[in-house]
């Protein structure tokens, strides 16, 4: 070891070296406390001591009880509970409650396959082999247990929810999520399901609830109804288009059709779903398209629309052909001309030419075939020309017998998306009527959660009128503040596109539809009165009672009714699980009743809900207020005041993560440092330390460092960032404590007395406070820790406590100029807490736990502090817009200093004095020459050399002209004219503060600066020589 270095080191016992416990590393010792204290501790804390007329409600939109939380939770959850930690420091009490989503036909599914799973090889042998047997249970093993009674199903599903629950729980737990747990609501509570079914009754008073027999979105897998937002659309379905052709059967005489032979004239159509040609009840014209009849010898006389000639020749016939009428307006059409559909065999009935704006030119041949039974639009045009809609299709998606009324067995018991579009277009070519077939690639609807295709079907359903409450839904959201902005249109536009919502399904695990059905025409009882005695007995008796009292209870039928007739039965309809937890409003703990006011502050959940839960809460909390009489003085408000959306997860190809392509990234593995998210990580142990554990904290900075309003990414390499991040704010809270680890608060120097280092230092703190807590307010956290990691490298650590080192360390322990050093190091602190609060709660428990009790006296947990105080002194513009030109020659000084380095010419910055040159004759503008000579006797420290000295050019001796790199204004930070020279100090070093200052020699071992000595010599039994050293080290 250098002899020089053993000096340097023995004096340090004589320095004021930071000293504290605060480990670099996350100290897992009472991990488990730390988090029940910034958890629920805090939460029951600020529901006790936070104002009650201040209240922030988040409403928590509930997830699904179903499985494992994954990486997208984790973005939700902690963004909310970002929001609701940032309310506490703005003096507001948070009512934050958690939801679970618990019905519906995911939960339903998975009981029924663990019931299946769970059943011997030997039973299903044998329901296989039995010839008593119903053949659709022996072809399809998936609905072995579809007997199952809903009894059963809905006790395995209740079970399965409440484990999932209570795990799922935990897990967020674990994220340092504060809220309300032991309060949580779920959708099976009964108090819920009745607050639901009171939604459902105002919703029936109001006339908002109505049951036909009409068209919805069918889910085969599913067995039951669904609504728009239960679907989600593959781009390339393929589809077997067809070519077909309808026989006219009549033509009006009206309709000029010369040289056509009536009998040998056919209507072509193209269709994608030839499986619904056997429900077919009309053929739509537009009024204002041009038809020609066309001859081709291989088919006959065709009537199609005369733009499409060109593509059905080309694309169907593939043959020469002759046009025989040139040109018939679709509205001559219309009502002249009657067909029959060949699936209803000869004595079915003729059918109509009808009108429809729908229409078009731009595909197929210009004329459309119409099943109101299974498509929408039809469905609405055949109700204006009193054309009832039929459905052949039961509720596996296989025809019924019904399909053909001449062979009932051709098409029964065949799957429409399957064997069945086949043996349709068999038979259509059986009999000549299919000219040419083709695979179709286009956009269809598929069940969101079996992820397999829907059809359309007409069936008994109940649906909420959503015309009669549009208006009023349309203009609430007027009011609501969106973030992003980009929101507001995305959820207009659902609600502006719906008419009507199906809100009954046909399944067991669910809140009943509160119908009751006369058995002896099957019509429905459902009225307001109905329903309230419905709700009465599920009050006493609880909601598994619809489903296992005795279907001839009369208990259930109201009073009127059952003196009249006992022939009523509950109904098996169960609503829809959006409906479910769009009431969630109800469970507020403001009076969720009152109208004209929304429930909630905020509603925060991801970008796809616009079309779900979003939409379900905004239109069954407009219905349930236009029930409570809210007149156009005081108009319905939307249940949220703020609306929240964020993007998906995506890996770091921006790939959706999904388990089939491996890339899924699970939140335990993040907290556990396994950075690259493999599923195998071991979790770290209470009280054992682990240099990759990154905790609940590292999970919570990828979060509050992600631009949710977009898709976020989280791969290995933003991880490693996160990593990065999160030590370099334990490295810095371990430095402040170390530095005010004798430090008195009540000590505090005054920013009057402070040097002008100090206040620039205070300036740029306020700057960030204020720009991180305007971050905040605007919900973008981002955006608040990107600022505050700015300041951390650039402001606080590069500038001030790179600058304020010597004073901190070498300084008298109680001098002005280092108190005044802790000073700045203090209000940092305190403010560091302050703007960290929201996002790392743990680290900032940690941190507590280890600040110095002088610091803890008479002052407040970080937690439950309200946001930093900012004094309106700290802000001086003209001292920072000095000190930025300050820092930019210091800019030009480090490039000189590397390049002194790179000639071996110097070590540390220390080892070096520094000559700044300035212009004799300051061009336009301020005299730099004046502003550095203002703070002359801090510019060494600031840029931390030994020596600084200012001249004019004039003044620059030839060897310093030679030598001086005179700056052109063109470089990263310079100062046009401005010259720097760096030389190596002519003085000997102290071997106390390292600084070149010493101005005689003398031995090595008693090199001290004139500073160094007197603190030396004021220490207990001091002395300034290397004896001196030796006691004081002592």
């Amino acid at each position: 070891m250098r002899r020089g270095f053993v000096y340097l080191s023995a004096w340090s016992s004589t320095l004021q070296l930071p000293r504290t416990s605060f480990p670099s590393r996350i100290d897992l010792t009472a991990q488990s406390t730390r988090l029940s204290r910034c958890t629920d501790d805090l939460y029951k804390w600020q529901r006790r001591h936070r104002p009650a007329e201040s209240v922030f409600v988040l409403h928590d939109g509930p997830p699904y009880a179903n499985g494992d939380l994954h990486i997208g939770h984790a973005l939700n959850k902690i963004l909310k509970d970002f929001i609701c930690r940032f309310q506490l420091t703005q003096n507001r009490r948070v009512d934050f409650v958690p939801g679970w989503d618990c019905h519906g036909l995911p939960i339903e599914l998975k009981v029924l396959q663990q019931m299946e799973s769970e059943a011997s090889k030997k039973d299903r042998k044998a329901t296989a082999n039995d010839p008593a047997a119903p053949d659709d249970l022996k072809a399809v093993p998936g609905q072995f247990y579809e007997r199952k009674s809903p009894v059963v199903v809905r006790n395995a599903a209740r079970k399965l929810a409440s484990a999932t629950i209570e795990s799922q729980m935990e897990q967020f737990k674990r994220w340092a999520i504060m809220a309300d747990w032991n309060n949580s609501y779920t959708t099976m509570q009964r108090s819920f399901e009745l607050k639901q079914l009171r939604v459902f009754q105002k919703m029936l008073s109001r006339k908002l609830i109505n049951r036909r027999y009409k068209p919805v979105y069918w889910s085969p897998s599913s067995e039951t109804a669904l609504a728009e937002g239960e679907l989600e659309y593959k781009d390339d379905h393929k589809s077997c288009a067809a070519f077909v052709k309808f026989p006219v059967t009549k033509v009006d005489k009206l309709l000029e059709l010369q040289g056509v032979d009536i009998e040998k004239l056919d209507i072509l159509i193209w269709t994608t779903t030839p499986w619904t040609i056997p429900a077919n009840k009309a053929i739509a014209v537009h009024s204002d398209i041009e038809y020609s009849v066309i001859e081709c010898p291989s088919y006959g006389n065709l009537l199609v629309a005369k733009s499409r000639i060109p593509y059905i020749v080309a694309e169907c016939l593939k043959a020469p052909y002759e046009v025989i009428v040139d040109s018939i307006p679709g509205r001559a059409i219309a009502g002249s001309l009657l067909y029959r559909n060949v699936f209803q065999g000869e004595a079915g009935p003729e059918q109509p030419i009808i009108e429809a704006s729908f229409v078009s030119e731009d595909s197929g041949s210009g004329l459309v075939h119409c099943a109101p039974g299974h498509g929408m639009d039809d469905y609405e045009v055949c109700l204006r020309y009193g054309i009832k809609a039929v459905a052949p299709v039961d509720d596996h998606g296989r025809f019924t017998k019904s399909a053909m009324a001449e062979a009932p067995n051709r098409l029964s018991g065949l799957a429409v998306l399957k064997e069945g579009n086949k043996a349709v277009l068999d038979y259509l070519q059986s009999v000549g009527l299919l000219l040419r077939t083709h695979q179709y690639r286009h956009k269809y609807p598929y069940d969101w959660r079996t992820k397999l295709p829907v059809i359309v079907r007409a069936t008994e359903q109940w649906f909420a009128d959503v015309n009669g409450i549009k208006g009023a839904a349309m203009k609430s959201l007027e009011d609501v503040r969106f973030i992003p902005e980009s929101g507001r249109s995305r959820l207009e536009s659902f609600v502006q596109g719906r008419s009507e919502w199906c809100i009954s399904r046909q399944r067991a695990w669910g809140v009943p539809i509160p119908a009751l059905y006369d058995k002896r025409n099957g019509k429905p009882l459902l009225t307001e009165e109905s329903v309230s005695h419905i709700i009465s007995v599920i009050e006493e008796r609880g909601i598994d009672a619809w489903w296992t009292d005795s279907e001839d209870d009369i208990s259930w039928v109201p009073p009127k009714q059952a003196f009249e007739s006992n022939e009523y039965v509950r109904g098996k309809d169960t609503m829809d699980v959006w409906f479910d937890s769009g009431t969630s409003w109800t469970t507020i703990a403001a009076d969720a009743s009152q109208a004209g006011r929304s429930c909630a502050d905020v509603y925060l959940e991801g970008t796809d809900q616009h079309r779900g839960w979003f939409q379900s809460s905004l239109l069954t909390r407009i219905a349930h207020q236009h029930q409570s009489g809210v007149g156009t003085s005081d108009p319905p408000a939307a249940p949220f005041a703020t609306l929240i959306t964020h993007g998906f997860a995506l890996d770091g190809d921006g790939k959706k993560m999904s388990k089939s392509l491996g890339n899924v990234i699970d939140p335990k593995c993040i907290i556990q440092g396994r950075l690259d998210g493999e599923q195998t990580a071991r979790p770290a142990q209470e009280g054992k330390s682990s240099r990759s554990y990154l905790g609940p904290d590292g999970l919570r900075l990828w979060v509050a460092g992600s631009d949710y309003t977009k898709d976020v990414i989280i791969s290995s390499a933003v991880l490693k960032g996160v990593a990065t991040n999160l030590q370099k704010l334990r490295i810095t809270f371990k430095l402040l404590l170390g530095l005010l680890s004798d430090f008195n608060p009540q000590r505090v120097i005054p920013y009057a007395d402070l040097i002008p280092i100090d206040k620039v230092a205070l300036h740029y703190l306020a700057e960030t406070n204020q720009a991180v807590l305007s971050s905040f307010h605007a919900y973008e956290f981002h955006k608040g820790l990107r600022i505050l990691n700015q300041w951390l490298v650039n402001d606080l650590s590069a500038f001030y406590i790179e600058t304020a080192k010597d004073r901190l360390y070498t300084d008298a322990q109680d001098s002005i100029s280092r108190r005044a050093a802790q000073t700045v190091a203090f209000h940092t602190l305190e403010n560091l807490l302050g703007m960290l609060a929201p996002i790392t709660p743990l680290l900032i428990e940690e941190v507590w736990s280890h600040t110095p009790v002088a610091l803890q006296e008479n002052s407040v947990h970080p937690l439950q502090r309200l946001w930093p105080a900012i004094p309106p002194e700290w802000f001086n513009e003209s001292l920072k817009a000095e000190f930025e030109v300050l820092r930019r020659v210091g800019t030009s000084i480090k490039d000189r200093q590397e390049e002194a380095r790179v000639r071996k010419l110097m070590g540390s910055s220390l080892s070096c004095d520094v000559t700044l040159g300035f212009p004799d004759a300051p061009p336009t503008g301020a005299d730099l020459y004046e502003v550095f000579k203002k703070y002359e006797g801090l510019l060494a420290d600031l840029y931390v050399v030994s020596g600084l000295t200012l001249k004019r050019h004039s003044e620059l001796d030839a060897q310093e002209k030679d030598g001086m790199r005179l700056n052109k204004g063109t470089e990263k930070g310079a100062l046009a004219g401005v010259g720097v020279l760096i030389s190596s100090p002519a003085r000997e070093q102290c071997v106390r503060c390292w600084k070149y200052v010493v101005e005689e020699k003398k031995p090595q071992q008693e090199m001290l600066c004139k500073r160094c000595e007197n603190v030396v010599r004021a220490l207990p039994g001091g002395s300034a020589n290397e004896s001196g050293v030796a006691a004081t080290a002592a």
